[in-house]
């Protein structure tokens, strides 16, 4: 019966007696482990990061916008000129079933000024559903009204940046603004939702009803227009069958031909995140498998000086044996030897990796997410390598010959 005790005290004392040796060889585990959490957490907090982003745009959204128009038979670039009309945002939420908010939005930067504070930012026309379709939440005050929006309102909801701006400490709430010289109530804040991966600040704006905009604040060449029209699919199963619906009904509504270039374009901001999302998963995969060639490269070193090790310890071998240790307890040491030096390898590239993924968080401005996962991946993929490699050289150990290896010099 293998002693399993002893044989652990034997391999825990060679590691002790031979510690630079033991350093070495499990040099190679520490930059892997190490590799392997740094990438992974690279790589899943770019994809934390992307949902984040996506969750500020709202969820189930598709985005019209005005695409290239002909005019005299050159082509005009993307968005010269606006092809989307109130009537269409109108339609599209009477004759599209798939659709559950619809908001035609329109918006231009503008001076914005209460009292002696001034602050320039995007004034954007939208309707109540914006809100909704975005999943903006109201912090103080109250959302726009379709009275508002009927009656043209000389109202505004504004952001945390343009309240601080312009207000600092004051509750800004029923005081009044004013918009390129024309005067706003401001009835409502919103919560703030911070910068997006490009760097926008979400809460740098005003929102103001459309028609109030339109009539008022925004100069445009084509009354009735809109830049944009936001939609928000029933729900998650619906948004493919309300981009058809709305891509048919546009297309019936502007007069486009089956041969003819849409004057329009609807983008599925869902796709886009799967698609981010895909390409995160794939970039992900890759770097962990560089960093798993580390591992590799870690598991031949022990391999290669354990080597050494059986080499450099054959008469230790020997005397083992001749006063009674068995060829399984030589094997097993060896294997006990290999794995205690992977697990320490491991230990201490999870800490290293750690550390070195929130050094890059903090000075390379970068989302990195350390999940249970990437460590209890890294912990077991090392213990195996320790396994793996360390296999031969007990089994060569094992086979050494009493005799011979007493004679060993």
């Amino acid at each position: 019966m293998i002693d399993f005790s002893s044989t652990f005290k034997m391999a825990l004392l060679s590691l002790k007696v031979n510690k630079m040796r033991s350093i070495l060889t499990s040099l190679g585990i520490i930059i892997g482990v190490s590799a392997v959490i740094i990438m992974l957490a690279v790589g899943q907090g770019a994809s934390v990061k992307i949902q984040k982003d996506m969750s500020t745009m709202g969820s189930n959204l598709l985005m019209v916008s005005s695409a290239s128009v002909t005019s005299g038979g050159v082509r005009m670039g993307r968005g010269t000129k606006p092809t989307l009309t109130l009537k269409d945002s109108q339609a599209i939420e009477k004759n599209c079933p798939s659709v559950g908010f619809v908001a035609p939005y329109s918006s231009e930067a503008k001076q914005v000024t209460y009292g002696n504070q001034n602050w320039s930012t995007s004034i954007a026309g939208t309707t109540p559903e914006y809100m909704a379709i975005r999943d903006w939440k109201i912090n103080l005050g109250r959302n726009l009204s379709d009275e508002d929006i009927s009656n043209m309102s000389k109202v505004a909801i504004i952001g945390n940046t343009v309240a601080n701006e312009l207000f600092g400490d004051l509750d800004p709430i029923n005081r009044t603004i004013r918009i390129g010289g024309v005067p706003f109530k401001v009835i409502g804040l919103l919560e703030s939702k911070g910068q997006n991966s490009m760097g926008h600040d979400q809460d740098d704006f005003v929102m103001i009803p459309i028609t109030t905009g339109q009539k008022k604040v925004f100069g445009t060449n084509f009354p009735g227009t809109v830049s944009m029209i936001n939609i928000k699919a029933k729900d998650a199963d619906s948004i493919n069958s309300a981009e058809a619906e709305v891509t048919e009904l546009l297309k019936a509504r502007h007069k486009i031909g089956k041969k003819q270039e849409d004057d329009f374009q609807v983008r599925n901001l869902t796709q886009m995140m799967e698609t981010m999302q895909s390409a995160v998963k794939t970039m992900s995969l890759l770097l962990g498998s560089i960093a798993g060639v580390s591992l590799l490269v870690g598991g031949i070193g022990i391999m290669n000086i354990m080597l050494v090790s059986v080499t450099e310890r054959t008469k230790e071998i020997g005397i083992r044996m001749a006063i009674g240790a068995k060829s399984t307890d030589i094997q097993i040491q060896f294997l006990i030897e290999s794995l205690l030096l992977s697990i320490i390898g491991g230990i201490m590239g999870l800490i290293f990796g750690i550390l070195g993924a929130k050094l890059i968080e903090l000075f390379g401005s970068m989302t990195v997410y350390i999940s249970g996962f990437s460590i209890a991946l890294s912990l077991g993929f090392s213990g195996i390598i320790g396994v793996v490699f360390g296999y031969y050289p007990a089994y060569k150990a094992s086979l050494l010959n009493p005799i011979d290896a007493l004679r060993y010099e």
